[in-house]
């Protein structure tokens, strides 16, 4: 790991509150201003909504209606939110595979802007549970969409993720086809689709630094997939204040975008500079495991495929991802995503989502 490198990773861990001194200090540089707008994000006591609706709440809005079926998750998010209680906020426990509830909840609240970021993410998990992952990171967001659509949304903001580009995974391949389905919606609506596509996001639950600090305070050795693993890290926060930049302009060229996230990150080396600026720990008594990919892994993630390419937008860390020669994406029929059930194997599912790629 050479210097440059080394400073990126210290840099990032920082912005995230992931050194000793325990407190971010990504400055956001951006409040957002939705007056007289109604905002709805589901997954919202997840990190990217939840995050997403904190930083809302910092800027100007109507209503916020924050969408979970995680009773408890959203209980602790409720009780964070006291201290705004002059604030127009409302908490739901439903679910968003539910079309009588959701139907119910747009037509009660009529939204301008939805944020979707509900979803499976983690991708071995998703590999071995590919109906729940086609149900709800498809045909979820489908009826959604549509719900929106119906309801004059005018902009709906999916989260994405750079596993669909290229997709190995049942989670990368759902996200794909996700994104495909809401690109031939924009063709045909007046609801304003916008895609984000981002790495990593460090720090978030279920990622990497929070397992390697239980490993180590149980005196684990730190299991890693392959010392050559890499892959593309953002912090939380400034994902978020991108996103919220994404909604906030009225004048994006084109509807999907990514984020600039410098160079693709060593694993290994991630879990180096982390020990290396904890004071509490001696880097002598960590160890390293390969334990090998796992089902629906890949060694190296990609930002865009062969038929994309980067465009700049008129922000700095904002990019638009295009499909080269201006090739429009074709409608897709849900038919045999509809059809699929609890009782086919993970082949034969992942079959027919390769058939949408």
């Amino acid at each position: 790991m050479n210097k440059s490198t080394s400073e990126s990773i210290k840099r990032l861990l920082e912005e995230s509150g992931l050194t000793s001194n325990k407190k971010a200090i990504y400055n956001q540089g951006f409040k957002s201003d939705f007056t007289n707008q109604t905002i709805l994000i589901t997954g919202a006591a997840g990190s990217i909504g939840s995050e997403l609706s904190k930083q809302i709440a910092k800027g100007t809005f109507k209503s916020l209606i924050l969408l979970d079926n995680a009773e408890s998750p959203m209980y602790f998010l409720q009780k964070e939110f006291e201290q705004f209680s002059n604030l127009n906020i409302n908490f739901i426990i439903s679910d968003v595979r539910d079309a009588l509830s959701m139907k119910e909840i747009f037509e009660s609240f009529k939204p301008d802007i939805v944020f979707h970021t509900a979803a499976y993410k983690h991708v071995p998990l998703m590999e071995s549970n590919p109906y729940e992952a086609v149900k709800l990171n498809i045909l979820a967001t489908k009826l959604l969409a549509d719900i929106a659509v119906l309801n004059q949304t005018k902009k709906f903001v999916f989260i994405s993720t750079d596993k669909a580009v290229n997709p190995i995974s049942i989670m990368g391949m759902t996200k794909r086809i996700s994104e495909r389905i809401l690109e031939d919606l924009n063709y045909k609506n007046s609801t304003k689709f916008l895609i984000t596509r981002f790495g990593n996001v460090l720090g978030s639950n279920g990622s990497l630094i929070p397992l390697f600090k239980k490993q180590i305070e149980l005196g684990k050795p730190l299991t890693i997939t392959d010392p050559k693993v890499s892959r593309y890290f953002i912090n939380k926060e400034k994902a978020c204040n991108l996103i919220l930049k994404i909604a906030s302009y009225e004048h994006w060229e084109h509807n999907m975008f990514t984020f600039n996230m410098g160079e693709a990150i060593k694993i290994v080396d991630l879990a180096k500079t982390y020990i290396a600026l904890q004071n509490d720990i001696s880097e002598d008594n960590i160890s390293f495991e390969f334990i090998g990919l796992r089902p629906g892994e890949k060694l190296h993630e990609e930002i865009i495929s062969k038929s994309e390419a980067l465009k700049s937008t008129v922000f700095d860390d904002i990019l638009y991802v295009i499909q080269k020669n201006n090739k429009k994406s074709n409608p897709v029929d849900l038919k045999l995503l509809e059809s699929i059930s609890p009782y086919q194997k993970t082949n034969e599912i992942k079959s027919i989502l390769k058939n949408y790629l």
